[in-house]
């Protein structure tokens, strides 16, 4: 299990900074047309009346938990179309799918796009290497059809993989990623898939929503919803939050407090990066050793390890963003592995380029709050899950 301990503890996917079974689980519009709700009703947005959102012009797609960490769906690519489970992930911009090009085991272990089968296939020809933390990936550009449910984008430039590192994509059970933050992360000259999406008109309204479960199982982990929000999986009012930098779905942080200690670490202000393709809450460096020990968790074998019978007891977190308290209770940021509990953090990756210290506001956090990406006002909305 060490392979897994470390794919675990590495794996973070974003330049700079999820391959779904069909489950057996309803997704939203199942449950809505069950309840009899027609096709083309029109449902508010909580807390914004003045936005509707036509369910023909929204996308319900289901999310697989996978080891309780990753969250990864089911796109197609060509016509006819090939199938790809990838990580849709707000901290990188590009889509690319293992493809037959591609002769490394981690590529012939996963589905591989073939674009001799496509009727729609374009070569471009043009080759680069995709940064990420835990490795390059070396891929050529195509274009093609890409279909999301009932939204369909046409020629969508992507990567085709030429190779693809062994650890840890060997061992993964998605395939690809679908970068979902703004273009300038992603390759200059081409279309984003969100660009393409909007300029093709297929979502109503400039908006995309995560909801993680925080009881997750194999057959339903969430569900992404292109194109609207959906009240049933949240409670409360949503929180606005300016992005403070088009890059990535970058925040500011006001105040970290740690119970009911405030720490000080944002008197000058923090940036938080709100990552749906990493796992853990990142800490900038600097916090790290003040962080662990106001926690009492001590360091062994790369994890944060506090003992599970002090968790009730343990601080919840708080996070000041745009004039409000976001709690996380310890039962959200501990994870407990066959006995073992530990602190799901790790130190940010990442530099701040704008020199203020940077968190990473992944799954961990995630999973206790329904996040909302407004790309017509450059905002991320956030409410507690239901």
């Amino acid at each position: 299990m060490q392979w897994l301990v470390l794919v675990l503890l590495c794996l973070r996917l974003g330049e700079g900074v999820m391959r779904i079974p069909l489950r057996k689980a309803k997704s939203v519009g199942e449950r809505m047309k069950e309840k009899g709700v027609p096709e083309m009703f029109l449902k508010e947005l909580k807390g914004d009346p003045g936005r509707k959102y036509q369910l023909s012009n929204v996308a319900y797609e289901p999310l697989t938990n996978y080891l309780d960490t990753f969250y990864f769906g089911e796109i197609s690519i060509g016509n006819p179309p090939q199938n790809f489970m990838v990580i849709f992930d707000t901290g990188s911009a590009n889509l690319w799918v293992p493809s037959t090009y591609c002769r490394s085991p981690a590529c012939e272990d996963h589905a591989r796009f073939n674009p001799n089968l496509s009727s729609n296939f374009s070569n471009i020809g043009v080759t680069y290497t995709l940064s990420y933390g835990f490795g390059d990936v070396s891929v050529v550009l195509g274009y093609d059809t890409v279909t999301i449910q009932n939204i369909v984008i046409t020629n969508q430039e992507f990567g085709l993989t030429l190779e693809e590192p062994t650890q840890p994509f060997y061992y993964l059970e998605f395939d690809g990623i679908l970068g979902m933050s703004y273009p300038g992360v992603g390759l200059r000259g081409y279309n984003t898939l969100l660009q393409n999406m909007l300029q093709q008109n297929q979502l109503t309204e400039p908006i995309f929503s995560f909801y993680y479960s925080r009881n997750p199982t194999y057959n339903y982990g969430g569900e992404v919803i292109l194109g609207g929000v959906d009240p049933e999986l949240y409670s409360g009012e949503i929180l606005w939050a300016p992005v403070v930098q088009e890059l990535y779905w970058k925040i500011g942080i006001e105040e970290f407090s740690i119970g009911s200690s405030t720490t000080g670490w944002c008197n000058q202000g923090c940036h938080g990066i709100v990552d749906t393709g990493t796992f853990l809450l990142t800490i900038p460096q600097q916090f790290m050793s003040a962080f662990l020990q106001a926690l009492g968790a001590e360091e062994i074998d790369y994890n944060f390890v506090v003992d599970c019978n002090n968790v009730p007891n343990m601080p919840t977190l708080y996070f000041a963003i745009s004039g409000a308290q976001l709690p996380l209770p310890p039962s959200v940021y501990v994870l407990e592995n066959n006995g073992t509990c530990t602190v799901g953090v790790e130190t940010t990756y990442v530099a701040s380029d704008s020199g203020q210290p940077l968190w990473i506001l992944g799954n961990i956090f995630l999973r206790q709050y329904y996040s909302i990406f407004d790309m017509a006002n450059n905002r991320v909305g956030l409410a507690l899950s239901s």
